[in-house]
């Protein structure tokens, strides 16, 4: 191994310790009257002991460690370190010097240096644990800890290792009745969370760490409003699905944020069975400047695909990705295509040149509102679009086709459900005779996403409000972006051809609690700071979504977090006609016209009326 400064600094200063062993052996067994023939045999051993020592020592990576951090490990290391040093010099004094140590010397020898070594290491731990840690006066905050657990543990130690610089830690708060009274790493635990505001109050607390990252959303919910009341400043510990998804490079300490409420669980992908169709394969993604489907870029470049290639109309966000992936990941050949997915002879062109063996299919229009303004681009996107990609991925025998879908699609009040709906059928038709696996993948909104409700929010928080909420009682279902990619990567590899997968939503949550919490998080008081108004339910829009038909159900798949919904009946010449009907018509097909053909494929579909005011729009959020 090489050895810089340090680790010779470190090899001088065993060499002494490991003689200062040596002698203090002798002189205790002796009580300082040490025969002379004792000294010629250490004098005649003390080199080869000593150079023994620091080879096994190097063998053991004693010289390669940062000892700051030094913990149980590094303590173990050096147990048996010195035990085999010391079983080496002894076996070498015995068939080389003189005269053979007393067996009682060479338990002291290694009991001595066991102890000098260790102690040369840990020193400087002990130091920063005790007399470094006197909490200087004006510098630091005075923390509360949530957690007396791994986490509360690691945010502990978080703090420590800053020496403080982010607070010091008083206390800690943790409902376990066996833990009270307690301490962890020195840092008593104060009470349960009914003593939060007491403790807060009585120790002059700033600062409140949340250590709970595997709680669930309503506990963590509970402890934000309980901590709120206390005035003090709340962070939070992150998910570990976020650590695992890239979103942060290490455990740290950081806001609250809305996702922390929500309290979904942390993703577990089968790695060898995701790698086992992504691995050393050409990877395509549509609308890969999306949210999704930038996200799903991001996951498949953890299997290591031979090529990834990012299809998108709009340049920026497709240039944004490009540069991002080509930073993050350069062993990963990427390449752009700029196409729009209704120019078939595009789409067509770049299949058979790059020639892909998995597709996913993210390249839509979304959002309710818009297109029923345009109804006739939603069906040109996500009808003639979808099929032309599909029927593509069939011409030039692509493995896997995944299309992204969603819960709006299930019986659909609004164009761009029906028309997702449609699409889910397409693909579902041609896996019949394809050789190609056809696939769907149905869930609901993702938080942050462009034009959701939660950047939407921050804006208006921002500009200091009101947040506008269309109706009290909108719930909707939520999930975070990695989550919801990570499990459509999942639900690709699982594919056998023809299913609608359906991801586990979870709980559906109100919009307006969405946006009491992110007014809240803002450290701003509802009502009071912040309005919130209802300004109505838009046109297509329902109270609630579902993720399932009456007639489909669900069977449960190897995967806890995906179901597969049952097939209902498809009428292929309906859909053919729709999608010919739109390429021939297209931008000039009028609203009655395109409800009406939507309703001939689409069994049951129903626009609902036009906006409904809320009476008394500036109505309390109480």
């Amino acid at each position: 191994m090489k050895f810089n400064q340090k680790s010779l600094a470190l090899m001088l200063i065993d060499s002494v310790l490991v003689n200062l062993a040596a002698f203090g052996g002798f002189y205790l067994r002796f009580e300082g009257n040490i025969p002379q023939e004792y000294f010629l045999t250490y004098y005649h051993t003390a080199w080869a002991g000593t150079l023994i020592y620091l080879f096994v020592f190097s063998v053991f990576g004693l010289y390669n460690r940062l000892w700051q951090y030094a913990s149980i490990n590094e303590l173990i290391s050096i147990f048996f370190a010195v035990t085999v040093g010391t079983s080496s010099v002894v076996l070498v004094i015995y068939f080389l010097a003189p005269m053979r140590y007393p067996n009682t010397v060479a338990v002291l020898l290694w009991l001595i240096t066991t102890f000098l070594i260790g102690g040369s290491r840990f020193i400087g731990r002990i130091l920063q644990d005790t007399v470094f840690s006197v909490q200087l006066p004006g510098i630091p905050k005075r923390v509360l800890i949530l957690g007396a657990g791994d986490a509360g543990a690691l945010a502990v130690r978080e703090l420590k290792n800053s020496n403080y610089k982010e607070g010091y830690p008083i206390g800690i708060i943790d409902d376990a009745p066996e833990k009270q009274k307690l301490k962890l790493m020195g840092i008593p635990v104060l009470g349960t969370r009914k003593d939060i505001t007491r403790v807060v109050k009585s120790h002059n607390v700033e600062e409140i760490i949340i250590a709970m990252p595997s709680a669930p959303g309503d506990v963590i919910r509970d402890m934000t409003e309980l901590c709120e009341k206390s005035g003090a400043v709340i962070k939070i510990m992150p998910g570990i699905y976020n650590y695992f998804s890239g979103q942060v490079d290490t455990l740290k300490i950081r806001q609250v944020e809305i996702e922390d409420l929500l309290g979904r669980d942390q993703v577990n992908l089968d790695i060898e069975e995701v790698a086992g169709y992504l691995a050393g394969e050409t990877v395509l993604v549509t609308g890969a400047g999306g949210s999704i489907g930038s996200e799903l870029c991001r996951q498949i470049c953890r299997f290591k695909p031979e090529k990834l290639i990012l299809v998108g109309r709009g340049e920026n966000s497709i240039f944004d990705i490009e540069q991002e992936l080509r930073s993050d990941c350069p062993n990963i050949n990427v390449v752009t295509e700029i196409l729009d997915v209704k120019d078939r002879e595009k789409v067509e062109l770049v299949f058979r040149r790059l020639k892909p063996g998995v597709v996913f299919h993210a390249a839509a229009h979304k959002h309710v509102p818009l297109m029923e303004r345009n109804p006739e681009e939603a069906l040109k996107n996500n009808i003639v679009g979808t099929n032309n990609v599909a029927e593509i991925s069939d011409l030039t025998k692509v493995k896997t086709f995944v299309l992204i879908s969603t819960d709006k699609a299930i019986n659909p009040t609004s164009i761009m459900g029906a028309t997702k709906r449609v699409a889910e059928m397409i693909i579902q038709s041609l896996d019949w005779h394809s050789q190609t696996r056809f696939v769907a993948v149905r869930f609901g909104n993702v938080l942050g996403s462009r034009g959701s409700v939660i950047p939407t929010f921050k804006k208006q928080i921002a500009k200091g409000g009101p947040v506008t909420v269309t109706h009290p009682e909108m719930v909707r279902f939520f999930m975070t972006i990695p989550e919801a990619a990570q499990l459509v990567v999942q639900a690709g590899a699982m594919a056998q051809g023809g299913e609608i997968f359906i991801l586990d939503m979870g709980k559906p949550v109100k919009i307006v609690d969405l946006a009491r919490d992110l007014i809240r998080l803002s450290g701003l008081e509802v009502d009071v700071d912040i309005k919130i108004e209802y300004t109505g339910i838009r046109p297509g829009e329902k109270l609630y979504e579902e993720l399932l038909t009456a007639e489909e159900g669900t069977t449960s798949t190897r995967h806890q977090r995906i179901f597969v919904a049952k097939p209902n009946a498809i009428d292929v010449l309906e859909i053919e006609s729709l999608v010919q009907l739109v390429r021939e018509r297209g931008s000039y097909l009028t609203r009655e016209e395109i409800v009406e053909a939507l309703g001939h494929v689409v069994r049951g579909f129903q626009q609902l009326p036009g906006k409904k005011k809320v009476e008394n729009m500036s109505v309390s959020a109480r």
